[in-house]
């Protein structure tokens, strides 16, 4: 099971801009343990979405339990691996 939730919607508006929303919630640890999640998330966002993203498009990132724990690089697979399976 991946450490997160990939949710991608077109919005209508005819934006091309991509928008990136993160979300822990208390279930997965403490301030500490959800802060530095969220830094892993946005570098992980900063790094595939601009080439693997979908413009115009909100991309909200759920963190989960095992997020924490997995190696960067193996997040980094399992993101874009979602990012492919949706482009399909």
């Amino acid at each position: 099971m991946p450490g997160f939730v990939l949710l991608v919607r077109k919005r209508e508006d005819d934006d091309p801009t991509m928008r990136v929303g993160i979300t822990i919630t208390k279930k997965v640890g403490n301030a500490v343990v959800r802060n530095r999640m969220k830094r892993r998330f946005r570098a992980l966002a900063a790094e595939l979405l601009p080439s693997h993203g979908f413009a115009g498009a909100d991309h909200i990132l759920i963190g989960r339990n095992g997020g924490i724990e997995r190696d960067f690089a193996l997040l980094r697979d399992e993101l874009g691996a979602a990012l492919r399976k949706l482009a399909r």
